[in-house]
């Protein structure tokens, strides 16, 4: 069984610690998400699980491997990550960016097999946009931009998928059909693992959250732990009416 983890993990950006000792470990099946104020790290904890950000002390691992050491075109074929917002303008069809999550699984110049032209189909009917398949990505709006991303993410068939602000961009109803698109995947097998904001969606899909504030993780545990009311007070000084649900909070 395939999983990813972090043992004594400190992470920042050069020398700079962000994030210390970080101890978590991630299974198939999962849908965890980091929540956090504005630069309490949730970015920097995803791209060190994608491998992209090395950890200055500790270790990041997938199964018995550095992420960071696994060759890049390996690392690709197994963990898919999401960047976010990411402002892409490319003059292309969004097909072709959505054809982009197969790359890790040709050669170099090597045309796509018809096995791949069905996944990303299917990726581009998952995420609803296959109707933009032949539009100019840089024509699309912000969200249908996001959704066509998420195509891609998905197109790579890989069994890890990291998100950073997936729903961002979107408007609450494809906010609600790409939660259940995560959802589904992780229900498959696949471990996702986002960064969010949006806290209800968080309480009404994920199966775990980690609370992050003052460069650790304070809480690990289901939604109805980590987003108490007294946790939402204490991280973000905001007030669950009557410790309910966390939906409609309001300012202490």
């Amino acid at each position: 069984m395939t999983t990813l983890s972090l043992a004594k993990a400190t992470l920042g950006h050069g020398q700079c610690p962000v994030l210390r000792e970080v101890d978590a470990a991630f299974a198939p099946g999962e849908f965890v998400a980091l929540v956090g104020p504005n630069g309490a790290g949730k970015s920097t904890l995803l791209s060190a699980l994608a491998g992209l950000n090395p950890p200055i002390a500790g270790t990041v691992m997938l199964d018995d491997q550095p992420v960071a050491a696994i060759p890049s075109a390996d690392r690709a074929r197994r963990i898919a990550y999401m960047p976010p917002d990411e402002r892409a303008v490319w003059p292309v069809p969004a097909r072709t960016i959505a054809a982009l999550g197969r790359m890790p699984h040709r050669k170099p110049l090597e045309r796509l097999a018809a096995e791949d032209e069905a996944v990303i189909d299917a990726a581009l009917a998952r995420t609803g946009v296959s109707h933009l398949a032949h539009r100019r990505f840089d024509t699309l709006s912000s969200g249908e931009r996001a959704r066509v991303l998420l195509a891609r993410t998905l197109a790579t068939g890989a069994g890890v998928l990291l998100l950073d602000e997936p729903t961002a961009s979107l408007d609450p109803r494809h906010q609600l059909g790409l939660m259940e698109v995560l959802a589904g995947e992780a229900a498959s097998g696949k471990l996702v693992v986002i960064a969010a904001h949006a806290l209800d969606l968080v309480a009404r899909y994920c199966s775990r959250v980690l609370l992050i504030d003052n460069g650790r993780v304070a809480t690990d545990g289901s939604p109805a732990d980590a987003l108490c009311e007294a946790n939402l007070e204490t991280v973000f000084a905001i007030k669950a009416p009557g410790g309910a649900r966390p939906t409609g909070w309001s300012p202490l």
